[in-house]
């Protein structure tokens, strides 16, 4: 398995080392201690699974309380997957990474308590799983807007496709105004 530090170095993508052969592959998505020697030692308490066909973007979600961190995974299709440190005390607040998952680069990324997350469908159709360390709390729940001016991020919108978001993702808060850790 090879970790690797983003900009932002408690952001990891995390490439599982693959197996392959004629009569298929094989791949360990997650091993405690493996995860553990690479600095993500939180227990996590439930796998999530969702698909999304191209266009849609979803976030930037996190919870206020009971934040959640995430291992990410995409394993049909491909996203382009977004990162917002949102600690206030960081001396990356405001800062975000940007990272291409696929099914064909079977990478992963793990997004820390603290931080707002999102992702843009790239493909047809993505499936996306992931872990996370906490409860969903909806009440807790917040979403900063995707086209924030202050965050600049540069998402790779497909012009033909456009953006799918939902009301609530349309309803998010701008960067400065949003509550943050």
């Amino acid at each position: 398995m090879n970790v690797n530090p983003t900009k932002i170095p408690d952001v990891l993508v995390i490439e599982p080392k693959f197996l392959s052969d004629s009569r298929g592959f094989f791949m360990e998505s997650f091993n405690h201690e493996t995860y553990k020697n690479a600095g993500i030692d939180l227990p996590f308490i439930q796998d999530n699974h969702s698909g999304s066909k191209k266009g849609v973007l979803r976030g930037l979600h996190y919870q206020i309380k009971y934040s959640q961190g995430k291992l990410v995974q995409v394993i049909k299709g491909e996203v382009y997957d977004v990162v917002v440190d949102i600690r206030q005390t960081s001396p990356f607040f405001g800062q975000h990474v940007g990272v291409s998952l696929s099914e064909g680069n079977r990478k992963q990324i793990w997004v820390p308590p603290g931080f707002a997350h999102g992702f843009y469908v790239l493909s047809d159709w993505a499936e996306f799983i992931y872990k996370v360390t906490d409860i969903y709390a909806p009440q807790w729940e917040r979403t900063i807007l995707w086209n924030d001016p202050f965050l600049n991020i540069d998402w790779p919108i497909n012009e033909d496709v456009g953006v799918i978001i939902s009301e609530k993702d349309s309803l998010g808060m701008n960067f400065k105004d949003a509550e943050k850790f």
